[in-house]
């Protein structure tokens, strides 16, 4: 990397951005303390618990996503290889091998994380529609690969995974507490993905999404830094995934099917694709639907479709971004 031409990059945009960015990121933070604060006291409030983990789950999936599609400007329709990948091994190593669900969860993180590696060397050097088809073909041979491998329990699934006591002393059979365990992992998760997005490495990814060959005129390795941001998305996936199936006490081939890549791309683009709390809200829209309109079966999928033409016609940088943009112009 040309460490005087970054320096010089950065030196001439910090007066220009640095205190929208500052602004941006307090105002993301306050709201995602009063998101954190809302979801502890929702289970004494008469929400079920069992749903709040999945939104949990899959806002971390979004989020790890989004840091793909909205920092770096790559679109993958694979994703769900990572998620549910994760779910099988996490399952397996949890019911089959006696592991405690630490250790299931991180196994089953370290299986996403060297399938992200593997799948992003490959991708990574193309762009656009292509990229994005490469990593559709490379999940669907991953859902077949699930389908036939004897440990995945193929068509049936890995079913009453059990919820052994975490490191030992907190016991996850109980859905409140379970509900705190999955609450902590996803503020960490998110965590992970905020520091991410304001550290330098995030700068210069928000670079190569806007101007890739001026990136590369600058001296970055543009491929690399591309294939750091996709291993550290299929990671954070892995850990949704792992954490899911230890919740519902159940990994299938749902999890690793091309909609479920599908959903949490609508998730994204409807909570704002590029904001850092989008994919949360976003996430909680959809599955609040799935929860709440579960009586009308199918149609819940054309409910689904409307709200997203709806969103893509008015709100085009989704619910979080048009906010937003309306807060800055105001």
């Amino acid at each position: 990397m040309n460490a005087s031409a970054s320096s010089t990059a950065a030196g001439a945009a910090a007066p220009v951005t640095a205190a929208p960015a500052v602004a941006s990121g307090n105002r993301g933070l306050l709201l995602f303390a009063a998101f954190i604060a809302v979801m502890m006291v929702a289970p004494h409030l008469g929400a079920y618990p069992v749903f709040l983990m999945k939104l949990l789950c899959f806002a971390l999936f979004a989020c790890a996503f989004n840091l793909l599609i909205g920092y770096v400007g790559l679109l993958s329709f694979g994703h769900a290889m990572f998620f549910g990948m994760s779910a099988y091994v996490s399952a397996h190593t949890v019911k089959v091998l006696g592991w405690n669900p630490e250790f299931g969860i991180l196994a089953g993180t370290a299986v996403a994380a060297v399938l992200g590696l593997i799948v992003g060397l490959i991708a990574i050097r193309r762009q656009g529609i292509y990229f994005a088809m490469v990593t559709l073909a490379l999940s669907q041979m991953v859902f077949f690969f699930c389908l036939q491998a004897p440990f995945t329990g193929g068509e049936d699934g890995i079913q009453s995974v059990p919820r052994r006591a975490l490191f030992g002393l907190i016991d996850t059979k109980n859905d409140l507490t379970m509900f705190y365990v999955v609450l902590a992992i996803f503020v960490i998760g998110f965590a992970i993905i905020y520091r991410t997005i304001h550290s330098p490495f995030g700068q210069v990814l928000k670079a190569i999404r806007e101007n890739e060959p001026r990136a590369i005129s600058l001296g970055y390795q543009v491929d690399r830094y591309k294939l750091v941001a996709f291993v550290l998305s299929a990671t954070l996936a892995g850990v949704a995934g792992g954490t899911k199936s230890l919740v519902f006490q159940l990994a299938s081939l749902t999890d690793v099917t091309w909609q479920m890549s599908g959903e949490v791309v609508l998730m994204t683009l409807v909570g704002g694709m590029g904001t850092v709390f989008g994919p949360v809200v976003g996430a909680g829209v959809i599955i609040g639907m799935q929860n709440y309109l579960a009586g009308l079966g199918e149609w819940v999928l054309v409910v689904q479709g409307l709200i997203f033409v709806v969103v893509v016609m008015l709100f085009r940088r989704g619910i979080v971004g048009e906010i937003a943009a309306r807060l800055k112009r105001g």
